[in-house]
């Protein structure tokens, strides 16, 4: 993903009616979003990758794969882009499918277009919130790997509650020398606190 999110995001349609994607397009762009239409799921799975900033508008129900199938594709090949499903048939069944698969939204044609473009919002909310995410998460690496190693064994000791006392005498070194690293890993994390050190480490443990 690129260091800044990008300004204008996609919105990518796919629906067999003909009508439906140039309606849909043409409110969507009106909106100030890019739009990206396809006829089917099989074109739209022809796509080498999906662009970071978007939503997937989708069909339920199309000749060949059908929008739940497509759905599950998407997340086989491990791409979860925010979708939201619309139909002329509102299923029950299908609705709870689609959401329990992370749908943003299930939507019964016809609609108002607010309706739509609410939805489409939060799926981008949403894909923002992660993109943001992901920035912090990436810097807070980035100080992580400035620490020597010596720092990160007295980090992992701090954080389990450790006293500077007992740290000292289980790595064989004065309680001056625990501070004075301990200064220096919080100087390099750039936090002032213990509890926002922690949770910060919390959030690395699945990178590290």
């Amino acid at each position: 993903m690129n260091a800044n999110a990008p300004l204008s995001p996609t919105v990518y349609v796919v629906d067999d009616d003909v009508s439906i994607r140039e309606s849909l397009s043409s409110l969507i762009r009106a909106e100030g979003m890019q739009v990206e239409v396809f006829a089917s799921p099989l074109d739209f799975l022809a796509l080498e990758r999906l662009k970071d900033f978007s939503c997937v508008v989708l069909d339920v129900r199309m000749p060949g794969l059908d929008g739940l199938s497509l759905q599950d594709e998407l997340t086989r090949r491990g791409w979860q882009p925010p979708i939201i499903f619309i139909t002329g048939h509102g299923d029950v069944p299908d609705a709870v499918r689609a959401m329990k698969a992370g749908a943003i939204d299930f939507i019964k044609k016809p609609f108002e277009d607010f309706a739509l473009l609410n939805a489409i919002a939060t799926a981008l909310s949403r894909v923002s919130s992660e993109f943001h995410e992901r920035l912090e998460i990436a810097e807070l690496q980035v100080r992580y790997d400035q620490l020597t190693p010596r720092e990160r064994e007295i980090l992992a000791m701090v954080i389990q509650g450790w006293p500077n006392k007992v740290i000292a005498y289980d790595l064989g070194v004065s309680e001056s020398t625990v501070k004075v690293h301990r200064h220096n890993v919080m100087s390099k994390m750039r936090f002032r606190s213990l509890p926002e050190l922690t949770l910060a480490i919390e959030r690395l443990k699945p990178n590290r």
